[in-house]
C-alpha cells in the first residue's frame, strides 16, 4: 500500500470503534482527516470535538455535529494521528501546530487511540523534530532557555517555525520551535524541564496517554498497546 493508503486504512479501522451516542475527539493532520471522513462515512449519531479549526470545518463540511470542548460532558473517544510513536506508545505530535489543543482534548477522554502508517514506528523518540508552543511576547528570549534545557539533554537548539518567511501562529495565537532531531532517551524528565520553563505552554510530547495505537502496513493494520 501507498503511504496515503495505509493512512486511510488505520483511520477506518478506528472509526469501528465509534458507536452511536458517543462524543468523539477529533484530530488534527492528514491521517486524522482520513478518520474523520471514514466516521462521516458511517453516518452514525455521535458529535464530535475538534483540535483545531481545519478539523472544524471539515467536520462541518462532511455534516459531523460539533461541540467545544467546554460544552462536552465527556468525551468516550479520541481519535488523532502522530508524528512518531515510541516505545510504550510514547509520542511525538504537533506537526500540525495544534498540539495544545490536542493534549487538552486528549487529557479530556476516557480512550485515546491513536493512528499512523508503519514508518512513524521508532525504536527511540527524537526522529521527528519535537515542536514546542511558545507565547509570542517574548518568545526569542524564551527560546534561549529552551535551548539550555535541550542541551542539557543533548539535543540541538530549536528553530522558529515559518511558513512562507513568517512565524506559524497556531490557533491558540502561539507559536512555534521545534527542536533537532536526536534521540530522546529520558521523555518524561525532557518533558518536566520544558513544562517548568516560564513562555511554554506546552510541548508535543504525549506520555503515557494512548491507550491503542493502529499503525497500516504492507501487511494490513496492527493493534499496538503501551
Amino acid at each position: 500500500m501507498a503511504n496515503d493508503e495505509q493512512k486511510a486504512k488505520a483511520g477506518e479501522a478506528a472509526a469501528a470503534l465509534v458507536e452511536a451516542g458517543m462524543t468523539v475527539g477529533l484530530g488534527t493532520g492528514t491521517t486524522a482527516a482520513h478518520f474523520v471522513r471514514a466516521l462521516a462515512a458511517r453516518k452514525l449519531d455521535v458529535q464530535g470535538v475538534s483540535t483545531s479549526e481545519a478539523t472544524e470545518a471539515l467536520a462541518h463540511q462532511l455534516g459531523i455535529r460539533t461541540l467545544s470542548l467546554d460544552a462536552a460532558k465527556a468525551i468516550d473517544l479520541t481519535v488523532d494521528g502522530a508524528d512518531e510513536i515510541g516505545p510504550g506508545l510514547s509520542l511525538i505530535k504537533g506537526g500540525g501546530a495544534a498540539l495544545l489543543r490536542e493534549k487538552l482534548v486528549w487529557e479530556a477522554s476516557r480512550r485515546c487511540v491513536v493512528i499512523a502508517d508503519a514508518s512513524k514506528v521508532s525504536a527511540v523518540l527524537g526522529g521527528f523534530p519535537l515542536p514546542i508552543e511558545v507565547v509570542r511576547f517574548g518568545h526569542s528570549h524564551t527560546s534561549g532557555a529552551i535551548a539550555d534545557v535541550l542541551a542539557d539533554f543533548g539535543l540541538p537548539v530549536p528553530r522558529l517555525r515559518l511558513k512562507d518567511g513568517a512565524p506559524v501562529i497556531t490557533d491558540s495565537g502561539n507559536v512555534l520551535y521545534d527542536a533537532g532531531r536526536g534521540a530522546i532517551e529520558d521523555p518524561a524528565q525532557l518533558a518536566s524541564a520544558l513544562k517548568s520553563i516560564t513562555g511554554v505552554v506546552d510541548h508535543g510530547l504525549f506520555l503515557d496517554m494512548a491507550d491503542q495505537a493502529f499503525v497500516a502496513g504492507e501487511a494490513g493494520v496492527e493493534v499496538l498497546t503501551p
